[in-house]
């Protein structure tokens, strides 16, 4: 790492400003529930301007308690603006447990200068935000970060090179792999690329703004979703948006578009504590998974909190649980007040049962995998023994046609409409097939990463292929549990075998319930439809039906149960 300059200033008396924070950001928070009482009133001033690395000004407010003494500095960068609902969930509720909070709108969003480029600036102007803090009476030199997504995303910046006041980090619902969020080895990830330039390009104007480009994309998304091309479909929606067409046109990871775009090399060296949140619908949930693995291998010291959520939901429904496993760990390394953490580094919530579990690691160790193998018939089962005789043989054989994409529904989405869905009606479709176990005679507890070993031939060489966990109930509603998709390149009719990593997953199914492996040719438009032709789907103009055939020797891998504590004391 290379040095830093100390360049902070004498600290001299501060007179805090008079300021309230804004009226609707203390109407928010008197609408919170379950969250700890406030220990302090609440300051603000607002609207300081703090010099980026090229010399544009970053609109920047500051939160504070007001009382008497030191308190240390949580660094927040956001390129959504600094009102509803960052300022109340972070300004106010941060600076009531006593924080000093500094809010910063990013390079050209929310009145700060300059020009907004996705992800290449936050580095330099998160050392640039911490230089101007230590010339900042009331900064004690003891600083923390906070925040979720593209929030998340400023911190691995600013930890790419760590300033040495950095003591604590908290990533909430992060980013850290640009190229992953718009894509799945070439699949584009058209919902959220659509989200994203919405949120990027209208949230930092304010709430008005923002909700009414939401509802164009909504009710613009089935016309975009279908133009020929996807280049510029989303004009009419969102206006000109330039880098949203640059992402969804470089498919390709190893494109020098992507250069500098991933962070993941900032958990290898990392040893700032550093807190991770996800929710096992969160579509950066896999990113997230990633840090932690790479953060683990570092030393680094690390926890971990995977809830029932969505991407959005994790910040709505579950912010009571979000904001105090954050408050206990920013307590905990910025203020020498361990009392909040939890005894085990990983706390996880069992879909299927509705309980936490706490565990030493992710995943659980040992990790035991079982693996169940789909049948001609439609069974699934863990008897190799029926799989053996036509080891090639085909099973199910459908029609993929992207003049009528097999639609998504529910799963990880950065939108709403996420989560966990009755998947009944979509598996009626003719280009859905299913394989689904015996009822079980007793819970299978299922933890750790799901993927699927298929043996997959085409008739045209062009194609994905969606493969989706089940849990299938005594009702039998199908609710998805975790998944994934993978395009496939072949020659011709030629079989080929592909694993679909299908996400990670803590889940039970329980006595009498059913396992079901969902398969089909795409998820739209979740997921770019695969036109059939060889093009990229965002240049795509042609659109050519595929036939899709699964072979014996397939297989659904799922991951046992390791060393799981039982339920936590709030479980």
């Amino acid at each position: 790492m290379t040095p830093h300059a100390h360049d902070a200033a004498p600290r001299t008396a501060w007179a805090a400003p008079s300021g309230k924070p804004p009226l609707s950001s203390r109407l928010m928070r008197a609408t919170w529930r379950g969250l700890p009482a406030a220990q302090h009133e609440v300051g603000w001033e607002p609207g300081l301007s703090v010099p980026a690395a090229d010399g544009s000004p970053l609109r920047t407010d500051h939160y504070f308690p007001r009382t008497e003494g030191d308190f240390p500095t949580l660094l927040v960068r956001s390129p959504y603006g600094r009102g509803l609902p960052w300022s109340p969930m972070y300004g106010m509720l941060f600076a009531e447990q006593g924080f000093h909070v500094v809010l910063q709108s990013c390079r050209g969003t929310g009145g700060s200068g300059g020009r907004f480029d996705l992800w290449r600036n936050e580095a330099a102007d998160g050392r640039a935000a911490v230089s101007w803090l230590r010339q900042q009476p009331w900064f004690t030199g003891t600083l923390g970060t906070v925040g979720p997504s593209y929030l998340g995303y400023v911190q691995w910046a600013l930890a790419l090179d760590p300033p040495p006041e950095l003591k604590a980090m908290v990533v909430q619902v992060g980013l850290h792999d640009p190229y992953a969020l718009f894509h799945a080895d070439g699949a584009l990830r058209l919902e959220n690329a659509l989200t994203v330039g919405a949120g990027m390009t209208y949230q930092h104007r304010g709430i008005v703004p923002f909700v009414r480009a939401v509802l164009r994309l909504q009710r613009s998304l089935r016309k975009i979703a279908a133009a020929r091309p996807l280049r510029g479909a989303h004009v009419p929606a969102l206006g000109e948006v330039p880098w949203l067409d640059d992402v969804m046109t470089h498919p390709d990871a190893g494109d020098p578009y992507w250069d500098g775009a991933s962070l993941g090399e900032a958990a290898e060296r990392l040893s700032v504590p550093t807190g991770l949140i996800t929710g096992w619908h969160d579509a950066l949930a896999d990113q997230t998974f990633e840090q932690y693995a790479r953060l683990r291998r570092a030393g680094c010291r690390t926890s971990l909190l995977v809830g029932p959520w969505t991407h959005t939901s994790a910040l709505q429904q579950g912010w009571s649980e979000v904001f105090s496993e954050s408050l206990a760990w920013l307590r905990a390394h910025l203020c020498d007040d361990p009392a909040g953490l939890r005894s085990a580094p990983v706390r996880v919530h069992l879909g299927g049962d509705d309980t936490w579990r706490d565990l030493d690691d992710w995943p659980p160790a040992p990790a035991m995998t079982t693996a169940w193998f789909p049948a001609a018939n439609g069974d699934l089962t863990r008897d190799a023994a029926r799989r053996v005789s036509g080891e090639s043989a085909p099973l199910r054989t459908f029609r993929y046609d992207p003049a009528d994409p097999t639609p998504s529904l529910g799963g990880p989405l950065l939108s709403r409409g996420g989560g966990s869905r009755d998947n009944k009606a979509l598996e009626a479709r003719e280009d859905v097939v299913t394989f689904t176990s015996a009822p079980l005679t007793g819970p299978v507890d299922v933890l750790g990463p799901v993927s699927a070993r298929l043996r997959v031939s085409t008739d045209t060489g062009y194609a994905d292929v969606f493969a989706r966990l089940c849990d299938v109930d005594a009702q039998g509603r199908s609710l998805n549990v975790c998944d994934g998709l993978v395009p496939l390149r072949t020659a011709g009719q030629d079989l080929t075998e592909v694993t679909v990593p299908m996400s990670s997953t803590a889940h039970r199914f329980a006595a009498g319930h059913r396992i079901r492996l969902q398969i089909s040719g795409g998820a739209h438009p979740r997921f770019a439809r695969n036109p059939g032709t060889g093009e990229p789907p965002a240049e795509a103009t042609g659109l050519t039906p595929v036939r899709i055939t699964l072979h014996a020797g397939s297989a659904l891998v799922l991951p046992g149960a390791g060393d799981v504590r039982g339920p936590s004391a709030d479980g």
